[in-house]
C-alpha cells in the first residue's frame, strides 16, 4: 500500500469567503502531503505497506490496531485519514440541512440540533492547543457523542479512553494552522464559518453507514 495525496473534491477557493484559498492550497499541499510523505517512509518494511484493499480499509484497520505501531505511525496515519475526512466533511455548494435519519440521531442524543451545535461548538472552542473536535457514533451504546482528540488522533484510535472511541461522523480541524491566515487567534469565528460549509450530504451518509 503506497498512501497518496487526492486532489481536493472542489478548488481552492471554493470555501471562499469562509475559509480562505491560500489556507486551503497550505493546509493541502504541505501539511497534508507531509502526513502522507511521512506515513509512506514509516510503515516501509511492515505489513501494512503489502496490505491489499483500498486505502480508507487500509487507514481505519491500521488506526483501529494503531497502538501496535510505532508513534511516527500513529501520527502521520491519524493525520492522513483525518485530513481525508476533513476534506470531504465540506462543500462549496450552500449546505442542506442534516437529513431526518440524522437529524432525528442528533436530537435524540443532544435534545436538538441547535443544542449540538452548542455542545460541538464549545468543545471545539475549549480544546486545548492542538488537536481535532469530533462527532462519533458509540457502536457500544449506539448514540452519538461529541469528542475531542489531541494532535492526529481520532476516535477510531484504540489508544483513546474507552468513553471516547467510535465510529467519526463529522470532524473539525483546531490545529491553528487550518485558520490561522484569515482568522489569527480567533478560533470562535473560525468554528462559526465551519457551520457554513458542512457537506451534510457526506455526514449522513456516514451515519448510515456506521449504524448498519
Amino acid at each position: 500500500m503506497i498512501f497518496t495525496l487526492p486532489p481536493l473534491p472542489y478548488a481552492y477557493s471554493g470555501l471562499e469567503p469562509y475559509i480562505d484559498a491560500q489556507t486551503m492550497e497550505i493546509h493541502h499541499t504541505k501539511h497534508h502531503q507531509t502526513y502522507v510523505d511521512k506515513l509512506n517512509q514509516a510503515v516501509a518494511g511492515t505489513a501494512i505497506a503489502t496490505a491489499q484493499g483500498t486505502e480508507r480499509s487500509v487507514l481505519t484497520h491500521l488506526l483501529k490496531d494503531i497502538s501496535a505501531y510505532h508513534t511516527s505511525v500513529r501520527n502521520n496515519a491519524g493525520g492522513h485519514f483525518n485530513h481525508l475526512f476533513f476534506w470531504h466533511s465540506l462543500t462549496p455548494h450552500t449546505p442542506q440541512a442534516p437529513g431526518a435519519s440524522l437529524l432525528h440521531a442528533l436530537e435524540q442524543s443532544f435534545g436538538s440540533f441547535e443544542a449540538f451545535k452548542e455542545m460541538f461548538t464549545a468543545a471545539a472552542v475549549a480544546h486545548f492547543g492542538s488537536g481535532w473536535a469530533w462527532l462519533s457514533l458509540s457502536k457500544k451504546e449506539g448514540r452519538l457523542f461529541i469528542s475531542t482528540t489531541n494532535n492526529q488522533d481520532n476516535p477510531l484510535m484504540n489508544t483513546t479512553p474507552v468513553q471516547e472511541q467510535g465510529l467519526p461522523i463529522l470532524g473539525l480541524d483546531v490545529w491553528e494552522h487550518a485558520y490561522y491566515l484569515l482568522y489569527q487567534n480567533r478560533r470562535l469565528a473560525y468554528i462559526e464559518a465551519f457551520w457554513k460549509i458542512i457537506c451534510w450530504k457526506a455526514i449522513e451518509d456516514r451515519y448510515t453507514e456506521a449504524i448498519q
